[in-house]
C-alpha cells in the first residue's frame, strides 16, 4: 500500500530564520507537503532578474532533515547521503548545491540560517497516524 508521509507544518509561505537581521538577504525556506523548497532572497532584489528564472532547490523532507543534521554537526558531511550539499569557501561564503542548482550565501546569511536550524525553526516533523 502506497502512502504519503505527512509533516507538520503541512505547508508554509516562504520564511527565514528569526536570527536574520532584515529579511532581505537570507536563506528562505518553504514547506509544501513532503517537499522543502530553498531559495536566496537576494535574487528577488535585483530588478534585472526574472522571477521565472529564480533558482529554487526542492528536496524531500527526509533529505532536508538529514541535511540539517549534517549542517548542525550531527552527521559528518563527508558521509552525507543526499544530493543536497553545502560547502563553505575560504572567503566564508557558503554554496548550497542540489543537482545543477547553486545558491550562494554570505557568512552572515549562513550563520543566521544555522542558528535558526539549531533552534529547530526549519524542522519537518513527521505526523504519526
Amino acid at each position: 500500500m502506497l502512502t504519503t508521509a505527512k509533516y507538520r507544518p503541512e505547508s508554509t509561505g516562504w520564511f527565514t530564520s528569526t536570527r536574520t537581521n532584515n529579511g532581505n538577504q537570507c536563506v528562505e525556506v518553504r514547506f509544501d507537503g513532503d517537499a522543502v523548497l530553498i531559495r536566496d532572497s537576494k535574487y528577488r532584489r535585483n530588478p534585472e532578474h526574472r522571477l521565472d528564472d529564480e533558482p529554487i532547490i526542492t528536496v524531500a523532507a527526509a533529505e532536508w532533515m538529514t541535511f540539517l543534521a549534517a549542517v548542525l554537526g550531527r552527521h559528518p558531511l563527508s558521509r552525507l547521503r543526499t544530493a543536497l550539499g553545502a560547502e563553505t569557501g575560504a572567503d566564508g561564503h557558503t554554496t548550497l548545491r542540489h543537482g545543477v542548482t547553486t545558491l550562494v550565501y554570505t557568512p552572515g546569511e549562513w550563520r543566521a540560517f544555522v542558528d535558526g536550524a539549531r533552534d529547530g525553526e526549519f524542522d519537518r516533523v513527521p505526523v504519526t497516524a
